[in-house]
Protein backbone atom coordinates (compact mmCIF):
# COMPACT_ATOMS: atom_id res chain seq x y z
CA UNK A 1 0.00 0.00 0.00
CA UNK A 2 1.24 3.46 -1.01
CA UNK A 3 2.66 5.81 2.29
CA UNK A 4 2.91 9.40 2.11
CA UNK A 5 6.86 10.14 2.84
CA UNK A 6 8.34 13.45 2.90
CA UNK A 7 10.67 14.72 0.65
CA UNK A 8 14.20 15.59 2.30
CA UNK A 9 15.91 16.79 -0.49
CA UNK A 10 16.31 17.42 -4.61
CA UNK A 11 19.50 17.59 -5.90
CA UNK A 12 19.78 19.19 -9.58
CA UNK A 13 21.69 16.47 -12.06
CA UNK A 14 20.93 18.34 -14.95
CA UNK A 15 18.81 20.83 -16.88
CA UNK A 16 16.37 18.28 -17.15
CA UNK A 17 16.97 16.10 -14.44
CA UNK A 18 17.02 15.96 -10.67
CA UNK A 19 17.46 12.94 -7.79
CA UNK A 20 15.02 12.91 -4.95
CA UNK A 21 15.77 11.70 -1.55
CA UNK A 22 12.28 10.71 0.47
CA UNK A 23 12.95 9.88 4.48
CA UNK A 24 11.56 6.63 5.41
CA UNK A 25 10.45 6.55 9.34
CA UNK A 26 11.40 3.56 11.41
CA UNK A 27 8.26 1.79 11.54
CA UNK A 28 8.51 1.66 7.79
CA UNK A 29 12.27 0.58 6.59
CA UNK A 30 11.58 -3.02 6.78
CA UNK A 31 8.58 -2.44 4.11
CA UNK A 32 10.44 -0.41 2.50
CA UNK A 33 13.76 -2.40 2.19
CA UNK A 34 14.43 -3.09 -1.89
CA UNK A 35 17.07 -5.26 -3.85
CA UNK A 36 19.59 -3.42 -5.68
CA UNK A 37 17.82 -2.34 -9.29
CA UNK A 38 14.53 -2.58 -7.53
CA UNK A 39 12.25 0.71 -8.52
CA UNK A 40 9.14 2.56 -6.31
CA UNK A 41 5.66 3.93 -7.73
CA UNK A 42 4.82 7.40 -6.64
CA UNK A 43 1.23 8.97 -6.25
CA UNK A 44 -0.46 12.35 -6.91
CA UNK A 45 -3.74 13.55 -7.53
CA UNK A 46 -3.84 16.33 -10.33
CA UNK A 47 -6.05 19.28 -10.03
CA UNK A 48 -8.75 17.50 -12.25
CA UNK A 49 -8.97 14.77 -9.26
CA UNK A 50 -7.37 12.39 -11.44
CA UNK A 51 -4.96 10.23 -10.37
CA UNK A 52 -1.35 9.91 -11.56
CA UNK A 53 1.36 7.17 -10.81
CA UNK A 54 4.49 6.77 -12.42
CA UNK A 55 7.53 4.46 -11.48
CA UNK A 56 11.19 5.41 -10.64
CA UNK A 57 14.26 3.17 -9.63
CA UNK A 58 16.07 3.61 -6.90
CA UNK A 59 19.53 4.58 -7.48
CA UNK A 60 21.45 4.14 -3.77
CA UNK A 61 23.37 1.17 -2.95
CA UNK A 62 20.38 -1.52 -1.71
CA UNK A 63 20.10 -1.47 1.96
CA UNK A 64 17.96 -3.67 4.81
CA UNK A 65 16.53 -1.11 6.63
CA UNK A 66 16.78 2.21 4.49
CA UNK A 67 16.35 5.70 6.35
CA UNK A 68 16.17 7.21 2.83
CA UNK A 69 14.90 6.48 -0.76
CA UNK A 70 16.65 8.49 -3.85
CA UNK A 71 15.45 8.78 -7.36
CA UNK A 72 16.06 9.93 -10.48
CA UNK A 73 13.75 12.05 -12.24
CA UNK A 74 14.14 13.42 -15.79
CA UNK A 75 11.73 15.63 -17.09
CA UNK A 76 10.12 14.54 -20.45
CA UNK A 77 8.26 16.47 -22.69
CA UNK A 78 4.41 16.86 -21.98
CA UNK A 79 5.06 14.46 -19.15
CA UNK A 80 2.87 15.53 -15.98
CA UNK A 81 4.21 13.59 -13.33
CA UNK A 82 8.07 14.46 -14.01
CA UNK A 83 7.13 18.17 -14.62
CA UNK A 84 5.38 17.64 -10.91
CA UNK A 85 7.91 16.36 -9.73
CA UNK A 86 10.70 18.41 -10.39
CA UNK A 87 8.83 21.98 -10.16
CA UNK A 88 6.40 21.59 -7.62
CA UNK A 89 7.97 18.72 -5.46
CA UNK A 90 10.24 20.50 -2.58
CA UNK A 91 11.95 19.82 0.25
CA UNK A 92 9.14 18.86 3.36
CA UNK A 93 6.66 18.53 1.04
CA UNK A 94 4.93 14.63 1.16
CA UNK A 95 4.45 12.38 -1.78
CA UNK A 96 2.59 9.21 -1.90
CA UNK A 97 4.86 5.82 -2.23
CA UNK A 98 4.35 2.08 -3.07
CA UNK A 99 6.46 -0.04 -1.46
CA UNK A 100 9.43 -1.27 -3.65
CA UNK A 101 9.57 -4.06 -6.47
CA UNK A 102 10.94 -5.29 -9.37
CA UNK A 103 12.92 -8.30 -10.92
CA UNK A 104 15.57 -6.07 -12.85
CA UNK A 105 18.05 -7.27 -9.85
CA UNK A 106 21.70 -8.12 -9.37
CA UNK A 107 21.62 -9.97 -5.44
CA UNK A 108 25.63 -9.33 -4.64
CA UNK A 109 27.63 -12.96 -5.99
CA UNK A 110 31.14 -13.47 -7.25
CA UNK A 111 31.99 -13.41 -10.42
CA UNK A 112 32.12 -10.56 -13.61
CA UNK A 113 29.28 -8.33 -14.83
CA UNK A 114 28.41 -6.28 -16.96
CA UNK A 115 25.83 -3.24 -18.17
CA UNK A 116 24.99 -1.30 -21.08
CA UNK A 117 22.49 1.70 -20.36
CA UNK A 118 21.61 4.78 -21.66
CA UNK A 119 19.91 8.33 -20.30
CA UNK A 120 18.10 7.28 -17.25
CA UNK A 121 18.54 3.75 -17.52
CA UNK A 122 21.43 4.62 -15.49
CA UNK A 123 19.33 4.90 -12.25
CA UNK A 124 18.59 1.49 -11.54
CA UNK A 125 21.95 0.25 -12.80
CA UNK A 126 23.94 2.84 -10.21
CA UNK A 127 22.73 0.90 -7.53
CA UNK A 128 23.23 -2.45 -8.53
CA UNK A 129 27.05 -1.79 -9.56
CA UNK A 130 27.26 0.52 -5.86
CA UNK A 131 25.33 -2.80 -3.88
CA UNK A 132 27.49 -5.15 -5.81
CA UNK A 133 31.18 -3.98 -5.12
CA UNK A 134 30.52 -2.61 -1.94
CA UNK A 135 29.38 -6.21 -0.67
CA UNK A 136 30.89 -8.64 -2.94
CA UNK A 137 34.94 -8.19 -3.10
CA UNK A 138 35.15 -10.82 -5.59
CA UNK A 139 33.49 -9.00 -8.10
CA UNK A 140 33.73 -6.96 -11.15
CA UNK A 141 31.51 -4.55 -13.19
CA UNK A 142 31.79 -2.75 -16.31
CA UNK A 143 29.35 0.13 -16.87
CA UNK A 144 29.10 0.66 -20.65
CA UNK A 145 26.49 3.81 -21.09
CA UNK A 146 25.01 5.85 -23.85
CA UNK A 147 24.45 9.85 -23.20
CA UNK A 148 23.50 12.92 -25.66
CA UNK A 149 26.61 15.27 -24.30
CA UNK A 150 28.43 15.30 -21.01
CA UNK A 151 26.42 18.19 -19.47
CA UNK A 152 23.13 15.80 -20.20
CA UNK A 153 24.68 13.14 -17.69
CA UNK A 154 22.92 11.59 -14.85
CA UNK A 155 24.41 10.70 -12.10
CA UNK A 156 27.97 12.23 -13.20
CA UNK A 157 29.53 12.53 -9.99
CA UNK A 158 28.37 9.16 -8.40
CA UNK A 159 29.89 6.94 -11.52
CA UNK A 160 32.86 9.04 -11.67
CA UNK A 161 33.03 7.63 -7.37
CA UNK A 162 32.70 4.27 -8.20
CA UNK A 163 35.84 4.55 -10.72
CA UNK A 164 37.99 6.09 -7.88
CA UNK A 165 37.05 3.29 -5.50
CA UNK A 166 37.18 0.56 -7.12
CA UNK A 167 39.42 1.08 -9.77
CA UNK A 168 40.78 -2.35 -9.95
CA UNK A 169 37.17 -3.55 -10.21
CA UNK A 170 34.89 -0.95 -12.17
CA UNK A 171 35.04 0.04 -15.60
CA UNK A 172 33.88 2.85 -17.09
CA UNK A 173 33.09 2.76 -20.99
CA UNK A 174 31.25 6.64 -22.22
CA UNK A 175 29.66 7.14 -25.43
CA UNK A 176 27.95 10.45 -26.11
CA UNK A 177 25.77 10.30 -29.03
CA UNK A 178 26.13 14.42 -29.79
CA UNK A 179 29.07 15.19 -28.50
CA UNK A 180 33.04 14.61 -29.52
CA UNK A 181 35.15 13.30 -26.65
CA UNK A 182 38.78 14.35 -26.17
CA UNK A 183 39.60 10.84 -25.56
CA UNK A 184 37.85 7.20 -25.40
CA UNK A 185 35.10 6.25 -28.00
CA UNK A 186 33.94 8.21 -31.07
CA UNK A 187 30.95 9.93 -31.13
CA UNK A 188 27.37 8.75 -32.55
CA UNK A 189 24.32 6.54 -31.30
CA UNK A 190 25.26 2.74 -30.33
CA UNK A 191 23.17 0.20 -32.66
CA UNK A 192 23.31 -3.62 -33.02
CA UNK A 193 26.30 -3.12 -35.77
CA UNK A 194 28.46 -0.66 -33.61
CA UNK A 195 27.94 -2.82 -30.55
CA UNK A 196 28.61 -6.18 -31.95
CA UNK A 197 31.71 -4.58 -33.26
CA UNK A 198 33.13 -2.95 -29.85
CA UNK A 199 31.98 -5.31 -27.09
CA UNK A 200 34.74 -7.83 -27.76
CA UNK A 201 37.10 -5.44 -27.70
CA UNK A 202 35.78 -3.16 -24.34
CA UNK A 203 35.74 -6.89 -22.58
CA UNK A 204 38.87 -8.59 -22.17
CA UNK A 205 38.51 -10.94 -19.46
CA UNK A 206 36.39 -13.53 -18.86
CA UNK A 207 35.50 -12.50 -22.72
CA UNK A 208 31.63 -11.64 -23.64
CA UNK A 209 29.97 -15.12 -23.43
CA UNK A 210 31.84 -16.29 -20.39
CA UNK A 211 29.87 -12.52 -18.45
CA UNK A 212 28.02 -13.84 -15.52
CA UNK A 213 25.37 -11.63 -16.77
CA UNK A 214 24.58 -8.59 -18.73
CA UNK A 215 21.83 -5.66 -17.31
CA UNK A 216 20.32 -3.73 -20.30
CA UNK A 217 18.17 -1.02 -19.20
CA UNK A 218 17.08 2.05 -21.06
CA UNK A 219 15.42 3.33 -24.10
CA UNK A 220 13.83 0.69 -26.32
CA UNK A 221 15.87 0.67 -29.31
CA UNK A 222 19.19 0.77 -27.60
CA UNK A 223 18.23 -2.70 -25.07
CA UNK A 224 16.79 -4.19 -28.44
CA UNK A 225 20.17 -3.53 -29.89
CA UNK A 226 22.35 -4.68 -27.12
CA UNK A 227 19.94 -7.95 -27.06
CA UNK A 228 20.59 -8.57 -30.54
CA UNK A 229 24.39 -7.59 -30.56
CA UNK A 230 24.53 -10.11 -27.52
CA UNK A 231 23.17 -12.69 -29.06
CA UNK A 232 25.11 -12.74 -31.99
CA UNK A 233 28.27 -13.22 -29.60
CA UNK A 234 27.31 -16.08 -28.07
CA UNK A 235 25.68 -14.88 -24.40
CA UNK A 236 22.80 -17.52 -23.17
CA UNK A 237 19.53 -15.51 -23.40
CA UNK A 238 19.29 -16.50 -19.39
CA UNK A 239 22.60 -13.82 -18.71
CA UNK A 240 20.25 -11.25 -20.70
CA UNK A 241 18.81 -9.05 -18.16
CA UNK A 242 16.51 -5.48 -19.66
CA UNK A 243 14.58 -3.22 -18.05
CA UNK A 244 13.10 -0.58 -20.65
CA UNK A 245 12.54 3.06 -19.85
CA UNK A 246 10.13 5.58 -22.03
CA UNK A 247 7.34 3.16 -22.80
CA UNK A 248 4.34 5.04 -24.44
CA UNK A 249 2.14 8.52 -24.22
CA UNK A 250 1.19 7.52 -20.97
CA UNK A 251 4.40 6.79 -19.52
CA UNK A 252 5.89 10.07 -20.65
CA UNK A 253 7.90 8.59 -23.95
CA UNK A 254 7.12 6.26 -27.10
CA UNK A 255 7.77 3.16 -28.44
CA UNK A 256 6.19 0.20 -30.60
CA UNK A 257 4.11 -2.48 -28.69
CA UNK A 258 5.27 -6.19 -28.26
CA UNK A 259 1.49 -8.44 -28.85
CA UNK A 260 1.54 -12.01 -27.68
CA UNK A 261 -0.97 -14.55 -26.92
CA UNK A 262 -0.95 -16.84 -23.77
CA UNK A 263 -3.10 -19.33 -22.44
CA UNK A 264 -2.95 -21.38 -18.52
CA UNK A 265 -3.45 -24.40 -20.10
CA UNK A 266 -0.33 -24.11 -22.32
CA UNK A 267 2.29 -22.95 -20.36
CA UNK A 268 5.13 -22.93 -23.11
CA UNK A 269 6.13 -19.61 -24.31
CA UNK A 270 4.11 -18.87 -27.34
CA UNK A 271 7.42 -19.03 -30.24
CA UNK A 272 6.60 -15.83 -32.02
CA UNK A 273 4.05 -12.79 -31.37
CA UNK A 274 0.65 -12.92 -32.25
CA UNK A 275 -1.57 -10.21 -33.52
CA UNK A 276 -4.40 -8.33 -32.28
CA UNK A 277 -6.88 -10.09 -30.59
CA UNK A 278 -10.38 -9.90 -31.76
CA UNK A 279 -12.89 -8.75 -28.28
CA UNK A 280 -15.66 -10.77 -26.85
CA UNK A 281 -18.96 -9.46 -26.80
CA UNK A 282 -19.37 -6.76 -23.24
CA UNK A 283 -20.81 -9.05 -20.90
CA UNK A 284 -19.73 -11.97 -21.71
CA UNK A 285 -16.28 -12.16 -19.50
CA UNK A 286 -15.86 -13.04 -15.74
CA UNK A 287 -13.04 -12.36 -14.22
CA UNK A 288 -11.97 -13.50 -10.93
CA UNK A 289 -9.01 -12.91 -9.29
CA UNK A 290 -6.76 -13.29 -5.79
CA UNK A 291 -5.58 -10.08 -3.63
CA UNK A 292 -4.43 -10.34 -0.99
CA UNK A 293 -5.80 -13.32 0.23
CA UNK A 294 -9.20 -12.47 -0.59
CA UNK A 295 -11.26 -13.94 -4.13
CA UNK A 296 -13.97 -12.22 -5.91
CA UNK A 297 -15.81 -12.45 -9.65
CA UNK A 298 -16.49 -9.60 -11.87
CA UNK A 299 -18.22 -8.83 -14.91
CA UNK A 300 -16.16 -7.08 -17.28
CA UNK A 301 -17.06 -3.79 -19.27
CA UNK A 302 -16.36 -3.76 -22.96
CA UNK A 303 -12.57 -2.75 -23.89
CA UNK A 304 -11.35 -3.62 -20.59
CA UNK A 305 -7.98 -5.31 -19.74
CA UNK A 306 -7.95 -7.56 -16.81
CA UNK A 307 -6.29 -5.14 -14.36
CA UNK A 308 -9.01 -2.45 -15.19
CA UNK A 309 -11.78 -4.74 -14.38
CA UNK A 310 -10.18 -5.91 -10.87
CA UNK A 311 -9.55 -1.87 -9.90
CA UNK A 312 -13.12 -0.93 -10.39
CA UNK A 313 -13.76 -3.45 -7.54
CA UNK A 314 -10.84 -3.64 -5.89
CA UNK A 315 -9.06 -0.38 -5.70
CA UNK A 316 -6.00 -1.66 -3.76
CA UNK A 317 -5.21 -3.92 -6.82
CA UNK A 318 -0.99 -3.08 -7.75
CA UNK A 319 -0.39 -1.39 -10.73
CA UNK A 320 2.06 1.67 -11.46
CA UNK A 321 2.85 2.41 -14.80
CA UNK A 322 -0.17 0.78 -17.21
CA UNK A 323 2.50 0.44 -19.84
CA UNK A 324 3.78 -3.37 -19.78
CA UNK A 325 6.72 -2.00 -18.27
CA UNK A 326 6.84 -1.82 -14.24
CA UNK A 327 6.00 -5.36 -13.93
CA UNK A 328 3.63 -4.43 -10.83
CA UNK A 329 0.63 -6.09 -11.82
CA UNK A 330 2.08 -9.09 -12.39
CA UNK A 331 -0.20 -12.17 -12.02
CA UNK A 332 -0.22 -15.70 -12.43
CA UNK A 333 -2.82 -16.79 -14.65
CA UNK A 334 -4.92 -19.79 -13.37
CA UNK A 335 -7.82 -20.87 -16.08
CA UNK A 336 -8.69 -19.11 -19.30
CA UNK A 337 -6.91 -17.80 -21.72
CA UNK A 338 -5.83 -13.52 -22.32
CA UNK A 339 -4.18 -11.45 -25.17
CA UNK A 340 -1.66 -8.79 -23.74
CA UNK A 341 -1.14 -6.22 -25.88
CA UNK A 342 2.47 -5.48 -24.60
CA UNK A 343 4.93 -7.19 -22.59
CA UNK A 344 8.14 -5.20 -21.52
CA UNK A 345 8.55 -6.73 -17.77
CA UNK A 346 8.37 -10.28 -17.85
CA UNK A 347 11.10 -12.67 -18.21
CA UNK A 348 10.77 -15.44 -20.55
CA UNK A 349 10.90 -17.55 -17.92
CA UNK A 350 7.78 -16.15 -16.24
CA UNK A 351 5.39 -16.14 -19.17
CA UNK A 352 6.82 -20.26 -18.98
CA UNK A 353 5.73 -20.06 -15.75
CA UNK A 354 2.54 -18.25 -16.56
CA UNK A 355 2.68 -15.24 -15.16
CA UNK A 356 0.99 -12.26 -17.35
CA UNK A 357 0.43 -8.39 -16.93
CA UNK A 358 -2.56 -7.69 -15.65
CA UNK A 359 -2.15 -3.92 -17.33
CA UNK A 360 -1.94 -5.65 -20.85
CA UNK A 361 -4.13 -8.83 -20.74
CA UNK A 362 -7.47 -9.19 -22.09
CA UNK A 363 -9.62 -12.42 -22.12
CA UNK A 364 -9.96 -14.74 -24.46
CA UNK A 365 -12.27 -16.84 -23.21
CA UNK A 366 -15.19 -16.47 -21.33
CA UNK A 367 -14.15 -16.85 -18.33
CA UNK A 368 -10.55 -15.81 -16.77
CA UNK A 369 -8.91 -16.21 -13.34
CA UNK A 370 -6.06 -14.78 -11.90
CA UNK A 371 -3.68 -14.67 -8.91
CA UNK A 372 -2.36 -11.13 -7.62
CA UNK A 373 -0.40 -13.33 -4.75
CA UNK A 374 1.00 -15.78 -6.96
Amino acid sequence: MFHPLHVRAVEQLTDDSAALTLDVPPELRAAYAYAPGQHIALRRTNERGEEIRRTYSLCDPAGAAPETLRVGVRLVERGEFSTYALKELTEGRTVEVLPPTGRFILEPRPGHFAAVVGGSGITPVLSIAATLLKREPEARFCLIRSDRTTASTMFLEEVADLKDRYPDRFQLVTVLSREEQHSGLASGRLDEERLTALLPSLLYAPGIPAMDGWYLCGPLGLVESASKALRSLGVPRSRIHQEIFHADAGMEGGVAANTLTTTSTSPARPAGLAGPAGSLPTGSVTVSATLAGRGGSWPMDDGESVLETVLRNRADAPYACKGGVCGTCRVRLLSGEVHMDRNYALEPEELDAGYVLACQSHPLTPKVEVDFDA
